[in-house]
C-alpha cells in the first residue's frame, strides 16, 4: 500500500481510511504518505479518492451539540492486516484537523485518541473536563449508537 486516503462520512459518524485500490502488500505502507482527504457527506463514489479502495481503518464518532458543539471519537479500529502502519495516528490527526477547520473542540472518549492527544499536545488541544462529562452523558443516554 503506497498511500491512504482519509474521508469524513459525517452522516455515518465515521472517519475512514482507504487503501489505494489494487494495493496488495499492506507491509509496504508508508505512514508518512497518508493523504487526508477533505471531508465529504458520504462514501466515495466512482472516480473519487478511495473509490474501489479497501477501508483499512476508521474512527467512530458523534457530534455533541451541548453544552457546546464538539467532535467526540468513541472507537478507533484498524484492520489487523494493516496494523502498525500509522493508520490510527493518521486518523486521529485528521480528526483534530477537521475540528480545527470547523472551530470546534474534540472531546475524546476513545482511549487511543485520548493517548494520541496526550502525545501530540501541539496538534490536539485538551478538552474541557465538563465537555468530556457531557459527552459521556450523551453516550450513556444513547447506548445503542455504538
Amino acid at each position: 500500500m503506497s498511500e491512504i486516503t482519509i474521508r469524513d462520512d459525517r452522516d455515518r459518524g465515521r472517519l475512514e481510511a482507504y487503501a489505494d485500490a489494487g494495493s496488495e502488500d499492506p507491509g509496504s505502507a508508508d505512514p508518512g504518505s497518508a493523504d487526508p482527504g477533505s471531508p465529504d457527506s458520504g462514501p466515495p463514489g466512482p472516480g473519487s479518492p478511495g473509490a474501489g479502495g479497501e477501508v483499512v481503518g476508521h474512527i467512530a464518532y458523534f457530534v455533541l451539540d451541548a453544552p457546546e458543539r464538539a467532535l467526540v471519537p468513541v472507537h478507533t479500529i484498524v484492520e489487523p492486516a494493516h496494523e502498525g502502519r500509522g493508520i490510527a495516528g493518521a486518523l486521529a490527526r485528521e480528526l483534530y484537523v477537521i475540528a480545527a477547520r470547523e472551530d470546534v473542540p474534540v472531546a475524546p472518549l476513545c482511549p487511543y485518541v485520548e493517548k494520541w492527544a496526550e502525545r501530540h499536545p501541539d496538534e490536539a488541544p485538551a478538552a474541557d473536563p465538563g465537555l468530556i462529562d457531557a459527552a459521556k452523558q450523551w453516550l450513556r443516554a444513547h447506548p445503542d449508537r455504538f
